[in-house]
């Protein structure tokens, strides 16, 4: 089992600092960023020593219209290198793909040709097999990989174990500890870490965490899970993301002690970028209904309906919850 680390104080160099902004907070625009937005953000994300970019979803064009949605629902290789061009920095470009929702074996350019780095291939636990079947795949195409087991607060300690067991023997290079509904305490976090971090250790993996920040407790839970060894850390710009948003990366990089993270260039961008997003009426960021899915541990697709029709009778809503969760 791993234990804890020693001091929260001293420089770990396995640290890796994704952003996610334009992928999970595409969630609450329908990915409708400018490519000045994209552009700046990137460029920002370098200077302040990110490890790796996200930039959107590789989502099948036979299951979504690409004219209902901003172009980073798709991430089209020609769209990324008009932002990137051969990103010769030392940040890499990241992508998700949802199990079932993409067309993997199509859509992926051998890495050799591709300007995009990791491939994070998102799933539910019942869908391991076909997640695994990515993997291999895109492994084989040359791509880093990671799968992003959602909603795994609703599964027990067999069915974790049972999933790990299956993730480690595969091709992957990091299994990401996902709190989608923004469920965890830092006990359930830091418990569930310990578990990745074993099966993790016994075939030379890493593991990553992606909280959501329905109870405040995003940062909370990164910092937890971090300080047992996970080594990944998800956080987006202002804690932008699906309904109540993610780790604030603000939060994130002002707490690590590594030099090579910087928070002054992230300020500017909050400034000159995210402010206005919010002044636009983009919508993201903990509320009380976000708090009660968290708190029931349910998906906040209610609580986003909610938060969309500017309702604000939170008692009525968290008497409904309760009746029906």
């Amino acid at each position: 089992m791993t234990s804890r680390k020693g001091s929260l104080m001293g420089v770990r160099d396995d640290i890796k600092v994704l952003d996610a902004t334009i992928r999970d907070g595409g969630l609450c625009n329908n990915f409708e960023f400018t490519d000045e937005f994209v552009t700046e953000l990137y460029k920002i994300n370098i200077k302040c020593g990110v490890d790796y970019m996200e930039f959107g979803y590789k989502a099948s064009k036979n299951m979504f219209r690409e004219s209902d949605f901003g172009k980073w629902k798709f991430c089209n290789e020609d769209h990324i290198r008009a932002i990137v061009g051969d990103n010769i920095s030392d940040m890499k470009i990241a992508v998700m793909a949802d199990v079932g929702r993409c067309d993997f074996k199509t859509d992926f350019l051998p890495k050799s040709e591709s300007v995009i780095d990791m491939v994070r291939v998102a799933c539910y636990i019942h869908q391991i097999p076909a997640a695994i079947e990515m993997i291999e795949y895109l492994h084989n195409l040359g791509y880093e990989t990671t799968c992003n087991i959602m909603a795994i607060s609703q599964a027990n300690l067999d069915q974790v174990e049972q999933a790990l067991e299956m993730i480690t023997a595969s091709s992957v290079d990091v299994m990401y500890l996902v709190d989608s509904f923004g469920s965890l305490y830092p006990e359930n976090a830091s418990e569930l870490a310990k578990i990745y971090l074993t099966a993790a250790e016994k075939t030379g993996k890493k593991v990553g965490f992606h909280a959501h920040n329905n109870q405040n407790l995003a940062f909370a839970n990164t910092i937890e899970t971090m300080s047992y060894g996970v080594s990944y850390l998800d956080a987006t710009a202002q804690g932008m993301g699906r309904g109540a948003g993610n780790c604030p990366m603000e939060l994130l990089l002002g707490f690590l002690k590594n030099p090579k993270y910087n928070l002054y260039n992230l300020l500017l961008f909050i400034e000159n970028y995210m402010l206005p997003l919010k002044e636009q009426g983009v919508s993201w960021g903990y509320d009380l209904q976000y708090m009660f899915t968290g708190q029931l541990n349910c998906h906040p697709r209610e609580a986003i309906d909610f938060t969309a029709k500017k309702r604000t009778d939170y008692s009525e809503f968290y008497k409904y919850l309760l009746e029906n969760y």
